[in-house]
C-alpha cells in the first residue's frame, strides 16, 4: 500500500504540473505564464522525487505506475480543460488498465 501512495502521488504530481506547463503555454499574461512555469516545474520535480523516493526499484511499480498515469491523466484532463475520454481513449485506456495489472500482479 505504501508503494500504491508514492505511485499516486507521483502521478497526480505529473498529470497536474503538465496540465498547468499547458495552461502556461497558453496563458495571455506575460507574468502569469511565467508563474504557471514555475509551478508546473516544481509540481513536475516533485513527481520525480516521489516517484524516485517509492521504497521498490521503478521497474516492479513500471505496470502500476502506466495504469494509474492513465486514469489519473483522465481525470486530470476532465477536471481542469472539462474534455470528456472519447469511446476510443476508453477502450484503449481499458486495455492500459489491463495490461498494468498484469505487469504489476503476474508471479
Amino acid at each position: 500500500m505504501q508503494i500504491f501512495f508514492f505511485v499516486l502521488t507521483a502521478t497526480i504530481l505529473e498529470a497536474v504540473g503538465d496540465a498547468v506547463i499547458r495552461i502556461a503555454l497558453h496563458h495571455p499574461s506575460q507574468y502569469l505564464r511565467v508563474a504557471f512555469f514555475f509551478l508546473g516545474a516544481a509540481l513536475l520535480t516533485g513527481y520525480g522525487t516521489s516517484l524516485n523516493l517509492a521504497p521498490v526499484e521503478f521497474a516492479t511499480v513500471t505496470g502500476m505506475y502506466v495504469a494509474t498515469l492513465f486514469v489519473v491523466f483522465q481525470i486530470t484532463n476532465y477536471v481542469i480543460f472539462r474534455t470528456a475520454p472519447t469511446p476510443s481513449v476508453l477502450v484503449g485506456g481499458t486495455l492500459i488498465v489491463c495490461g498494468g495489472l498484469v505487469v504489476a500482479l503476474w508471479r
